[in-house]
């Protein structure tokens, strides 16, 4: 079902000639009682999925902001166990595909067969995990394909062609497109040959090809928008909810709609 669910997300935004747009938000920055008041929120603005962070103590794909909000999350004592308790109580209260973003660690000393299965009872349709290469996928694979859960793989603009063709093919859900070499967080602009890159990867994969890391301006969701399906935004959008500005939260969110879309 979660499979299904996200596609039949990309499908609609596809439809209506609008660009996908994932936000990224931190489970348990702001305590875990927040949670589902910004998961309602950032459907209620036009979110497509949301991706939601697991706190980690080593986030290695993670830059400052998002490494804070983990911090503050892990001293609000939060847990994949508890998140995904959290979840399956509130997960008849919104209808947008849920993406958990963890790391390999917190998975194994879960188990992958409990993981696998509390995913699906807490509604979750897809899982990022940033530091599993391809090579060793098979760990969590067969699991999540039990649940029909969609393993969302990363490539990075720094990955070789026979290596993007080969993430490209296996992604499910959507391909997440690493705009920058190096960790996430907001940035000022792209290298000039990103729209190629992007072009490039939406030319080969079977499903939306959304780009992410330093996604921060309307401005960057026009841009990249052009080349693919859509954007994810992380660091930004936890920033605007720290900062309160909920109405910066909707125009961003808002960009990626067709009538706001260059290009």
């Amino acid at each position: 079902m979660g499979k299904t669910k996200l596609s039949e997300a990309f499908a609609q935004v596809k439809k209506s000639g609008d660009k996908a747009f994932v936000p990224y938000i931190m489970a348990g920055d702001g305590g875990l009682s927040t949670l589902g008041e910004r998961i309602k929120l950032l459907e209620q603005f036009g979110a497509t999925a949301i991706e939601l962070g697991i706190p980690f103590s080593d986030p290695v794909a993670d830059g400052p902001t998002i490494q804070e909000a983990g911090i503050r999350a892990l001293k609000e004592n939060v847990s994949l166990s508890s998140i995904l308790l959290e979840l399956q109580k509130l997960k008849e209260t919104y209808t947008i595909p849920i993406v958990i973003m963890t790391y390999l660690n917190p998975v194994f000393a879960y188990g992958i067969k409990s993981f696998a299965a509390d995913c699906t009872q807490a509604g979750v349709s897809g899982i990022i995990i940033p530091d599993l290469p391809i090579e060793e996928e098979e760990l969590v694979s067969a699991e999540l394909e039990k649940h029909e859960i969609a393993l969302i793989r990363l490539v990075s603009i720094t990955s070789t062609e026979e290596r993007k063709a080969k993430l490209a093919n296996r992604s499910e859900g959507f391909l997440y497109a690493v705009t920058v070499a190096g960790i996430t967080g907001a940035r000022e602009s792209y290298q000039k040959d990103i729209g190629e890159y992007l072009a490039s990867l939406k030319a080969i994969s079977k499903v939306p090809v959304l780009a992410g890391f330093g996604v921060a301006t309307p401005e960057h969701v026009h841009q990249l928008g052009q080349y693919c399906d859509g954007v994810v935004v992380g660091s930004r959008i936890i920033d605007l909810f720290q900062e309160k500005n909920i109405e910066k939260i909707q125009e961003l969110i808002q960009s990626a709609k067709s009538t706001q879309v260059l290009g």
